[in-house]
């Protein structure tokens, strides 16, 4: 699986995570049974390769259960506890609210 749909319920589920060293961000989750092939400059995963992550700088986690919430990048994880990006904003709701001041713009308002 690729980053997941927020709406998508894990509760009971059990993941693979990916997350960077330096900051335990989690920027995607897998099912457990997907193979993730690391070198250490990439990551192979069973539908796409993550060209800026590899063993050198990201961790890969299994058998977690992500929070039901999980967006990608919204949480860290630390190899046992989960915690919420201090100032994460949802991307949609900054893009929307980006476009709302592009339009307020081009109405001169």
């Amino acid at each position: 699986m690729e980053r997941r749909n927020p709406s998508v319920d894990f509760t009971g589920l059990t993941m693979k995570t990916i997350t960077r060293k330096e900051n335990h961000i989690s920027p995607y989750i897998f099912d457990d049974s997907a193979e993730l092939t690391l070198s250490a400059t990439q990551i192979t995963t069973p539908d796409f390769i993550i060209g800026d992550m590899g063993s050198d700088n990201a961790d890969v986690h299994e058998n977690v259960t992500p929070p039901d919430n999980w967006q990608g990048n919204r949480y860290t994880f630390d190899g046992t506890t989960w915690a919420e990006v201090e100032g994460w904003v949802d991307p949609k709701l900054a893009e929307i609210a980006r476009l709302e001041e592009e339009i307020a713009e081009l109405r001169g308002v």
